[in-house]
């Protein structure tokens, strides 16, 4: 759709920007009302079904003040919440907006400004405790849940129409786009038949559950990771992993990404020992040599560099390609805000086509089980990711690192993963991020953080073996939800 005429007393609020009127979806809702009760979100909060609140801008001095979560609109992803958000309030800031905000399990934040984020929306679990989020994000909730399933709402939030509608009514406000009070005009499809929702609802809940179990693995991945390395037994994974869902939700912890900083702050150290002219105190932080000390009982204790060098791994950053290739296609092109919680996002930013494509394809050979990790970012250095078969067509940027395992019987790729994500790990590459005009990076200081990798090849094939079996299960509950959300539109 790019224009058509429309008639002047068709113009609703003096609004003259053609997608708003897009008669292809039009023609869609009409279509969909022989078999699905179609609602404005307005009539649902009307008549009080739901109830539709945006959050507060807290100020930028609570940030960092404490560990519990201030979800902003990039911390949403993947029908989720990130395990470590960027910002932390304290628990006075939590508690002054507490009762106010009032978040529970099966609400759902939707975002509602910032152009490409806009629709983004994330279903609230028991895992998720205590949070705050900004006024850029919606949280919706179901009053009445006999008259309209919150998981209905959440597929039928994601599916094909809703999100066409989402993108025919933002506009841009001031320097950001946002869809503002039209998202009350965002019309629902619901399915009729009572059967069709019940066997929505069953594979959806199933598929939430599924996430969110083993998100709140990864969630605390950093120190049971370590725990195995420690006592050199894969039993910290499965104690956890066998806890109920009500368990696991109760020994949650809320913390965000700066938990990965450590407290260290400064140490003496004779001039000989200055490395590189380097001379950032974290760089040297004690507690991270004698971990490893502790860690090399159990655990080969070998930097990135060596394994290099040792033909054992191979890593190097992707391409920037420009930002004319950027919407040229639908080929993924991989960015660093493109992943969270191990995983490439459903929906990334850009994409290109099939000629850019295949000019950087055979360089930058992106292969299933390759494993990508931020080198430039602030918050994001560090973050990780494994390529699937179903994210194996993309390219990535060059604030991205592509790891490869080429011997997979020493270091197989679910591995390294785990290893990438262990606290020890962690914390080293941000003791070696820095400050690069505008941004922070690991830059090639990756050569020079140590992989603790256990000696016991037993210990090894089970840590792979969990953790794959992890990262396919959320993969494959994803795609659950992808395909349902196709299939609350079928007639």
């Amino acid at each position: 759709m790019i224009s058509f005429w429309l008639n002047s007393k068709s113009i609703s609020q003096n609004i003259f920007i053609p997608k708003y009127y897009n008669p292809e979806i039009i023609s869609a809702l009409s279509t969909l009302s022989s078999s699905h009760v179609c609602l404005s979100i307005k009539s649902l909060v009307d008549e009080g079904t739901l109830s539709c609140n945006t959050g507060d801008e807290i100020g930028k001095n609570a940030y960092g003040t404490g560990n519990i979560p201030f979800v902003r609109t990039s911390d949403i992803s993947n029908w989720e919440i990130k395990t470590a958000p960027k910002q932390g309030v304290s628990l006075d800031i939590y508690q002054e907006y507490q009762e106010s905000q009032d978040v529970m399990p099966g609400d759902i934040l939707f975002v509602r400004d910032g152009t490409y984020l806009i629709g983004n929306n994330c279903f609230i679990t028991e895992i998720d405790k205590e949070i705050l989020y900004q006024s850029h994000i919606i949280k919706i909730r179901v009053n009445d849940k006999a008259k309209l399933d919150p998981t209905i709402l959440f597929l039928s939030l994601n599916s094909e129409i809703a999100q066409k509608q989402m993108r025919s009514f933002q506009f841009t406000a001031d320097i950001i786009d946002t869809i503002g009070n039209r998202f009350y005009e965002i019309i629902l499809p619901i399915p009729k038949s009572e059967k069709k929702k019940r066997n929505l609802i069953t594979k959806a809940e199933k598929a939430l559950e599924t996430r969110a179990k083993d998100k709140a693995f990864v969630k605390n991945a950093g120190k049971i990771i370590e725990q195995v390395l420690v006592t050199n037994s894969i039993d910290p994974i499965s104690v956890f992993l066998n806890k109920s869902y009500e368990e696991l939700a109760a020994s949650l912890v809320s913390e965000t990404v700066t938990a990965e900083f450590g407290e260290f702050e400064a140490v003496w150290k004779m001039r000989s020992q200055i490395r590189n002219d380097i001379f950032i105190p974290k760089y040297y932080d004690p507690s991270i040599e004698e971990e490893l000390t502790t860690l090399s009982r159990n655990c080969e204790i070998v930097s990135f560099g060596d394994l290099k060098l040792k033909g054992i791994l191979d890593y190097y950053t992707g391409d920037e390609i420009g930002k004319m290739a950027y919407g040229t296609g639908n080929i993924p092109f991989l960015r660093t805000s493109d992943f969270s919680n191990w995983e490439i996002k459903h929906d990334p930013k850009q994409g290109i086509s099939e000629e850019i494509y295949l000019e950087y394809k055979d360089k930058e050979d992106v292969q299933p089980h390759d494993i990508l990790l931020v080198r430039d970012g602030t918050y994001l250095v560090g973050s990780s990711c494994i390529i699937t078969k179903n994210d194996s067509k993309a390219l990535f940027c060059g604030g991205l690192y592509k790891i490869r395992s080429l011997d997979e019987e020493y270091l197989n790729p679910f591995l390294l993963l785990a290893l990438l994500n262990s606290y020890i790990v962690k914390r080293q590459i941000r003791t070696k991020q820095f400050t690069r005009d505008v941004i922070d990076t690991i830059g090639n200081r990756l050569d020079e953080v140590f992989l603790p990798i256990p000696k016991n090849k037993k210990l090894k094939g089970l840590l792979s073996t969990e953790i794959e079996k992890i990262i396919t299960a959320r993969i494959d509950a994803r795609m659950t939800i992808t395909k349902l959300s196709k299939e609350i539109l079928e007639q």
